[in-house]
Order: structure tokens, then sequence, then C-alpha cells
């Protein structure tokens, strides 16, 4: 078979890989892990799992596994710092993160398989990478981190998948994944909404972005609202979704510590178990309206973007977010969107973000869901409210 995937063909009769057409030559041992890796696309290869298929079960050396890797990585194009075609989860495995075709095995020419969008890597204040992702052509338009995401398996997912080509079909599309989650750096360094900020400050300082306007959401919102009132030069319009100005635990009724340790032991417990109690909780809370397929999805994408742990951290970080006081400074012409039914952030919240900056236009939606969901009749109104708002920059 041949497998094409980024730039590369990678064919198993012919035991050769192919880089921009021109062959690369790699070592037996190499051949296999890139071979292992390649028909399990999105799939996290364990390190025993490595040894069994390379090395037939044999013990081998950390330093000779390593090896390996380094120049697995060094025959497709990647490093261990910029990993874009194959991700390191710690203590865990190895995956390929790119969409990979599948052909039957015979001429070795290479035929581009395309690429929708480009991932490069920003530095934050403290030193922390920031995978960022551009896709699209037109005016250019950020979009805020937000928790949970996975710039290579939001491309492709049946939940966040139409949303983000959507928006990259009329615009320049900049996305990032927030520290400590997707491809940006795994470790959870300094989380606070001041940090967060600064990641944000790192991709369009990266991506060359003077002037844009900036699309927020959930946890994305008091981040992007301390980003305008604290650079209001550099944001043109703001979009808030599904947003709040102030935590679970900062707002006027009791966020309970029993409440908010009960929601940290599901996440520890549970954390990307399909039928765990914490799923159960989320789906409820989260996304009531998902479908199996949508369900499954965002479970992947749990276990892609983040482990348990840095998710009960970045949790307990949100929940303490308390942007009130910025809000009279924000100078963008702002658009605040809420579902009427959302468990998550109530529209209270929304509401407080509309009245608290100054000229903001509020709209309310329909919908039971916080997490954007295509199967929800709200969506097309939400996604074009968007588009029309940001298009009259």
């Amino acid at each position: 078979m041949r497998y094409v995937f980024s730039d590369c063909v990678l064919d198993t009769e012919s035991y050769q890989l192919h880089k921009h057409g021109v062959e690369v030559s790699v070592e037996p041992q190499v051949f296999e892990l890139l071979s292992l890796l390649v028909e399990n696309p999105g799939k996290l290869i364990s390190k025993d799992l490595i040894i069994d298929r390379v090395w037939e079960g044999r013990i081998v050396s950390e330093a000779t596994v390593s090896a390996r890797i380094s120049a697995a990585r060094a025959a497709v194009g990647d490093t261990g710092k910029n990993q874009a075609v194959i991700r390191t989860v710690q203590r865990r495995g190895l995956e390929l993160i790119v969409p990979v075709v599948t052909r039957a095995s015979g001429s070795v020419s290479f035929e581009p398989c395309g690429r929708d969008q480009t991932i490069h890597f920003a530095k934050s204040d403290d030193g922390t990478d920031i995978a960022y992702a551009q896709s699209g052509e037109g005016p250019v338009l950020v979009r805020a981190g937000h928790f949970l995401t996975h710039l290579e398996k939001d491309w492709s997912s049946p939940v966040w998948g139409p949303y983000l080509k959507k928006l990259s079909a009329a615009h320049a599309l900049v996305r990032y994944d927030q520290r400590g989650t997707g491809l940006s750096d795994s470790q959870l360094r300094n989380p606070s909404i001041e940090s967060y900020m600064a990641d944000l400050l790192a991709v369009v300082d990266a991506a060359g972005l003077e002037t844009f306007p900036l699309i927020a959401s959930s946890q994305g919102v008091p981040t992007s609202v301390l980003f305008a009132a604290t650079y209001p030069e550099r944001v043109s319009r703001l979009v808030l979704f599904g947003g709040f100005a102030q935590g679970r635990a900062k707002r006027h009724h009791q966020y309970a510590d029993e409440e908010a340790n009960a929601l940290l032991a599901l996440i520890r417990s549970g954390w990307g178990k399909p039928n765990s109690a914490f799923m159960v909780a989320f789906t409820s809370v989260f996304c009531p309206g998902a479908s199996k397929e949508e369900i499954d999805n965002l479970v992947e994408i749990q276990l892609a973007s983040t482990s348990a742990d840095n998710a009960a951290r970045i949790r307990t970080t949100i929940d303490s977010f308390d942007v009130l006081e910025f809000l009279p400074r924000v100078q963008a012409p702002t658009l605040v969107i809420h579902a009427s039914n959302d468990a998550l952030h109530p529209v209270s919240q929304g509401r407080l973000l509309a009245s608290g900056i100054p000229g903001a236009e509020f709209l309310q939606v329909e919908s039971n869901n916080h997490v954007y969901l295509p199967s929800d009749p709200a969506w097309n109104q939400i996604v074009e409210a968007q588009l029309d708002f940001v298009g009259q920059a």
C-alpha cells in the first residue's frame, strides 16, 4: 500500500519513502516505525507496541528507541520541538496527527494530498511554546483558544470541523491551542488569565498581525475581553459566544467547594472514557443535544487535547476568572451571542458582558448547548451572525 500524508508518500511494497517527490533514505527500523504510524493515523501508539513491531519484542534501550523516533521525525521534516506530523504524548507514546490517504502501490512519483492548514509555533512570554494554525484566504480573523482544543483533530472533527471550514472559507483564519493542550507545550505552566492573554499576544505577533477581528467562545471570552481592554489598538471587532465575565467561583450564587471538588473528581476519574460518570455530566452540561457521533468525537479530542490532571487544573483556573472591571475599557465594536439554556455559563453572564461593554450588541439564540454543534438548529444562525458582524469591519 501507499500512504500519502503531509508532503510524504510511504510505499510498503517498494519499501520507499518520498518527500516532495524525492526519495528519502531511511533504515529498516525507521521505516517500520513510520509504517506503524501511517497504518494507525490519529491513534496513540504505545512504546510497547513500537517495540513489538519494530524490534519484534526484543529488549532494547531507551536511547535506541529515541534514536529511531528522532530519525523518523527527521525523515518527514519534523523535529522534537516542531511536532507537526508526529506528536509525542509524554510517557504514553506517539501519534501521527496528519490525515492519511491510502492508495494501491504502483508508481512512486509524489502525488500531493494538499494541506488545508499550516501549523507553526509561537513562544509565550514565559517560554511556553504555543501551536497555532493558519487556514483559508481573505481578511484575517483570529479565534481565541479555549478549553479542549487540538489543532489537527478539530480540523477533521464532525463537531468543530464544519465551523472552522466555514470561517476559513471567508477569512484567513488564525487559531491556536492554549498552553497545556493540543499541540502546544503539554507542560501546564502558570495557568492564569494573564498567561492565556500572553499566549494570544504571542500568536498574533508571530503571525505578523497588527489589527484584527477576534472571535472567542467559552473560556476564550474573558481572555479576549482582557486582551481587548489591554490592547485596544489591536482589536477591530470582537465576537463573544457562550462566555462569561465571572467564573463559577466568582458569581453571586455560591459555587460550593463540594460542587467544585465533585467536578474535579469526575474529571480525574473519567477523562476520555465514553461511559464514565464524567462524560454523562459533561454531555448534560456542555452539549445535551449531542449525537453519539459527536459525543464519541469529543471523547477522542479530550484524550488528544490534554491529560486529566491538566484538565482539572485548567477548570479550577477558569472558575476563578473575573474580568468585570475590564468590560468598560473594551473599545472594539462587540457582538455577544448566548444560548438561552446554556447550563455551563447562564445567559445572565451573556447579558452581563453585553451591558458592561460600551455599545455591545446582544443576540440570544434558542439552544441548550454550550458547545457548537452542527446538528443544532441554531448552528447556522450562530455562525452567520459571527461572519456578518466581522465582515462589517
